[in-house]
């Protein structure tokens, strides 16, 4: 079905994309973290394979994308290097990092949904793997370097919501069979659109009703 919506050489060139941008984020937070050359390559590797390497090892696609193609591979390596030495500028174009990740986090959601359900999973198992894709390799990302991952934290703009809303979109118009480029890509962008919002406007999960005491964070920060 992923073939049938965007030619072979078109998904690979939108993949290698996503993974370059994940593979800049994940190489960013090793060098604010004073990781050496080795663990700038592994976060940028990590960030940008893990989601889809989950995914794959789930349903049984063996092996993995991330080991069949060496684009996948060396992609991440491209970034950490690029990274490595030119990290003051990158930094500097953080907010079109931030745009190119968002539209990775909406093509990975997709791509993930449509991919899992290729493989025989079930509509809602199928947009889990798609949300996992799309957000696996972040939190594998933030677990190595030893913090709590984005999209668990209260006081970061949404980042998951979006690619559950572009999953629940590709699994709806899968159960009306109406799926196809058009659908596909509408998703994409809604998914994009979504977290682009979230940053401009710092849109936020609620944390838990009437909740009035303060996480141990809050209140050293506020000493």
């Amino acid at each position: 079905m992923l073939n049938e919506l965007f030619t072979p050489s078109v998904q690979h060139a939108l993949d290698i994309v996503g993974i370059f941008v994940f593979a800049i984020s994940g190489a960013l937070l090793a060098v604010r973290k004073n990781f050496d050359v080795f663990g700038i390559a592994v976060l940028a590797e990590v960030t940008a394979l893990g989601g889809g390497l989950f995914r794959d090892l789930i349903i049984g696609a063996v092996p993995p994308a991330a080991f069949t193609d060496l684009g996948y591979f060396l992609t991440p390596l491209l970034a950490a290097g690029l990274v490595f030495f030119l990290h003051p500028h990158v930094e500097r174009i953080q907010v079109a990092v931030n745009v190119f990740d968002a539209a990775g986090l909406g093509l990975f959601c997709v791509a993930g949904t449509v991919k899992a359900y290729d493989y025989g999973l079930g509509l809602t198992a199928s947009a889990a793997l798609g949300l996992a894709t799309a957000v696996g390799g972040g939190v594998l990302r933030d677990v190595l370097a030893n913090e709590t991952p984005s999209l668990l934290r209260w006081d970061r703009d949404l980042y998951a919501v979006p690619a559950i809303v572009g999953a629940a979109m590709i699994v709806l118009c899968i159960r009306f069979d109406a799926l196809n480029a058009f659908t596909s890509g509408t998703a994409v962008i809604t998914a994009f659109v979504l977290r682009l919002l979230a940053m401009r406007f710092h849109w936020r999960a609620p944390r838990a009703y009437n909740r009035s005491s303060a996480t141990a964070e809050e209140s050293s920060a506020a000493t």
